[in-house]
């Protein structure tokens, strides 16, 4: 470990660039998981090229990966950066906007080449021409010293120069005083049938940390770790946390999961995930289209498991005639959206909370389901327990936004017990009951019972046409379909008898109401902390459950003048809230750049908002 001036640090951002093909996902990661395994709290903040397969050393082909580890709880992935590795010029080009004064730069001088730096759209070597006086550059020959950590084993250069990131996260755990053990535990795992890969990786490892060790007086960082709960801690992504939430769930209600799914871009790592788990009864089917993937979804529903479909944006434009079916046969369905900036293709790698409207409103008829949205990528793991918990408990399809911050990020997650989770009670039918009716609801939730196919007398008629009520005979009769329509939307509403109150942070009346919902609360929560450490007499809250809406949501919005809504999106939410809440003073606060709030942009609207100044 470095010897030299070490300095105690509450927090870092650090975040890794180059291009698409240099490895900054896996070394940020790498990072990131031993942050965790030290103690830090964490959150990451992966950052792919919307472009497929962009030309080398252009702007549009830098990838990024960004954690922030602290010893106190972290809820953002960070703004500005600590340290930044910057890989080639097009990544120092494309990130030098969130360095501050300061930033310890570290840079592979090798990669700046006229070809490069040209490419990258520099007309002077910034390396050279000082415009990198305020920051502080750790510049090498990295290439060079990668090949000659590594030229006694005799490799083909590709496979050496392929490992060159290695060199960079050498040089990051030796600045943040971390040993290589974990790293090299990774080599040893992920690459053990090759052990010349094995030791190459690890010599350019070394060498890398001995570099930054070796360089006179180097300032080097120390974060402790934090002070957790006791507990199973591990680092894991928003995906994940679903994936693992959904599972808890069927073992919670003893039903199996069926995840009926087609991959798509940032949903698809749920379906790989559960995939991986056949001994715990997980059936995973990869469909051929995101219709066939719902309502196969919908037909295990039917026959009694826990059925699950997980798509993005485009792929839920296409399931949600799907989608009615499921509410016509009342049947439990847990539908997951990943949300990607759009329309259409959009930009696929990009994060947006763009699909609340679709999620609301999308479908044909009145068709209204149950609507949550997580709002990290750990309680991505609580928020999906609770749309199976609620869709198998009050027969409807529920359906669960994260994005792709949440899903593709990270955070440190404790691992609960089984014990410590809500039961889950689905309404099963029992076998040859005299009163069993399809359609014959409970008179407080309005839910109907869960007739499993095969359960003696317990024969009834599903599917997409009207029924009439309690008997499930199809049913053209104009006053029967306006009683179902009111049921199927007051069992939906129902369901606000079972959710938490919303809970307020700050002030409990004033001036101003800040609200967010879903992925934005890490950063609206972090400004609103700073500010209410400066004295203003502010409050907070935010949504995870948004149809319905909590119960004593007008009782908190009427105690305050102005509510302003933070949203990653043009306003989807507020719109909502002037439609179900209308008499209440809103004020938009939007950001559509498929990038989260910054903590000073979201302090200097608060500010502008509590002076008058709108």
């Amino acid at each position: 470990m470095s010897k030299g001036n070490v300095k105690e640090l509450d927090h870092a951002v650090i975040k890794f660039v180059g291009d698409s093909g240099d490895g900054m996902q896996l070394i940020g990661t790498l990072f990131s998981d031993d942050a965790a395994i030290y103690g830090n709290d964490l959150a990451t903040f992966p950052d792919y090229p919307a472009e497929i397969r962009a030309p080398h050393n252009t702007i549009a082909g830098v990838s990024g990966f960004q954690v922030h580890i602290g010893k106190n709880k972290i809820y953002t992935p960070g703004d500005k950066c600590d340290v930044i590795v910057a890989m080639n010029p097009a990544s120092l080009k494309a990130n030098l906007k969130w360095a501050k004064k300061g930033t310890i730069i570290i840079v592979d001088t090798e990669s700046f080449e006229v070809e490069a730096l040209t490419k990258a759209g520099y007309k002077e070597n910034p390396l050279e021409n000082g415009s990198l006086n305020d920051y502080h550059a750790i510049s090498m020959q990295m290439a060079t010293l990668t090949k000659e950590s590594v030229k006694e084993l005799n490799l083909d250069v590709k496979i050496i120069l392929r490992s060159k990131n290695m060199f960079a996260l050498g040089i990051v755990l030796a600045l943040f005083n971390r040993n290589l053990d974990n790293s090299n535990h990774y080599f040893e795992h992920k690459f053990g049938k090759n052990p010349q890969v094995v030791l190459c990786n690890k010599s350019v490892l070394k060498a890398g940390y001995d570099y930054l060790n070796n360089i006179p007086q180097i300032q080097t960082f120390k974060i402790s770790p934090a002070v957790l709960k006791k507990g199973k801690y591990r680092n894991i992504t928003g995906n994940v946390a679903t994936a693992w939430g959904l599972m808890a769930a069927s073992e919670k209600a003893n039903k199996p999961i069926f995840l009926g799914s087609y991959p798509i871009t940032p949903a698809t790592e749920i379906m790989i995930e559960l995939s991986k788990h056949k001994s715990l009864g997980v059936k995973v089917f990869q469909a051929e289209d995101e219709i066939a993937g719902i309502t196969s979804a919908i037909g295990a529903s039917f026959a009694g498991a826990m059925a699950v479909t997980s798509t993005s944006g485009p792929g839920l434009s296409l399931k949600v005639e799907a989608i009615g079916l499921a509410v016509m046969t009342e049947l439990p369905l847990v539908i997951i959206d990943v949300q990607r900036a759009g329309p259409s293709t959009g930009l696929p790698t990009k994060s947006e909370q763009s699909d609340l409207m679709q999620a609301l409103f999308g479908r044909n008829g009145e068709a209204p389901i149950v609507v949550l949205a997580a709002s990290s990528s750990a309680n991505c793991f609580d928020y999906a327990y609770m749309a199976a918990k609620i869709a198998l408990e009050h027969m409807t399809p529920v359906m669960l936004l994260t994005d792709g911050n949440l899903g593709n990020g990270s955070e440190l997650f404790r691992i609960p017990k089984m014990s410590d989770i809500p039961a889950i009670h689905p309404p099963i039918a029992q076998s040859n009951d005299p009163d069993y009716k399809p359609y014959k609801r409970d008179p407080e939730t309005l839910v109907r019972k869960w007739a499993i196919p095969g359960t003696p007398g317990l024969r009834h008629r599903i599917g997409g046409l009207e029924k009439e009520n309690i008997t499930g005979v199809v049913s053209t009769d104009p006053a029967n379909h306006e009683l179902m329509v009111k049921l199927r939307a007051e069992k939906v509403q129902k369901v606000a008898d079972s959710l938490p109150a919303q809970k307020v942070n700050g002030s409990t009346e004033g001036d101003l109401l800040i609200v967010s919902w879903g992925g934005t609360e890490g950063s609206v929560y972090s400004a609103f902390e700073a500010m209410q450490k400066e004295g203003k007499k502010i409050a907070h809250t935010h949504f995870n459950y948004i149809m319905p809406l909590p119960k004593n949501t007008e009782a908190i919005f009427c105690k305050y003048k102005k509510i302003l809504v933070c949203e990653n999106n043009n306003g989807q939410f507020i719109n909502y809230l002037r439609m179900v809440l209308p008499q209440y003073a809103y004020e938009p606060y939007n950001k559509v750049q498929c990038l989260p709030f910054t903590i000073d942009e979201l302090i200097t609207k608060f500010n502008q908002i509590l002076g008058g100044k709108i």
